[in-house]
C-alpha cells in the first residue's frame, strides 16, 4: 500500500497532539509517520516538537536533516506538503494529484480536502534517495528530528 493511499485510509481518525497511532489519534507529523509506516518504511520520528513556535528555518532544517529535499518541478503523489499558515504555524500532510490528507486540529480528525490555489503553493518535500515512486523503496527515515532535538527509530509503536 502506498503512503498516500495509507493516509487516505486514516481519514476520520481522531486528532491528538503528538499522536502517532491511528487507533488513539494522530497529529500532522504522526499521520505522515503512520502512512509511511503502513507503506513499509522504517521511520524516524522526533521525540518532542511543538504544535506552534518553530520557524520555517527550523522545520526545513529538520526535513533536510532527515534526508528530505525540496521538490523542484512537478510533485508526485505521496510527497510531504509543508504548509505555512499566517500565524507562524507550519503543518504537514500527504499530497496527492488533487487532494491533501492531513490531521486537522480544528475539526479534531484526519481529513481529505481538495487542493486549492493556496495549497498548490505549499512546499513539497521528498527524500533525496527517493526512487521514481518513493513508496516502492526499502527502508528510509522521515520527519523533523532537529539535529539538536534527536529522534528515535520506531518500528510499529510510538
Amino acid at each position: 500500500m502506498r503512503a498516500f493511499a495509507a493516509a487516505r485510509a486514516m481519514v476520520g481518525a481522531r486528532f491528538r497532539p503528538q499522536g502517532c497511532d491511528p487507533a488513539t489519534g494522530l497529529d500532522c507529523v504522526g499521520l505522515v509517520w503512520a502512512a509511511y509506516s503502513i507503506a513499509g518504511r522504517v521511520l524516524e520520528r522526533p521525540r518532542v516538537y511543538p504544535l506552534r513556535g518553530w520557524s520555517r528555518v527550523q522545520v526545513e532544517a529538520g526535513l533536510v536533516h532527515a534526508g528530505f529535499v525540496p521538490v523542484v518541478g512537478d510533485g508526485r503523489e505521496g510527497d510531504v506538503a509543508l504548509i505555512a499558515y499566517p500565524a507562524g504555524q507550519f503543518h504537514l500532510g500527504l499530497i496527492g494529484l488533487d487532494r491533501l490528507v492531513h490531521a486537522h486540529a480544528g475539526l479534531q480528525r484526519v481529513v481529505e480536502t481538495p487542493i486549492d490555489d493556496g495549497l498548490r503553493d505549499a512546499g513539497r518535500w521528498r527524500l533525496s534517495s527517493c526512487p521514481p515512486r518513493c513508496d516502492q523503496s526499502a527502508n528510509w527515515q522521515v520527519l523533523l528530528p532537529l539535529p539538536q532535538a534527536g529522534g528515535e527509530k520506531i518500528s510499529g509503536a510510538c
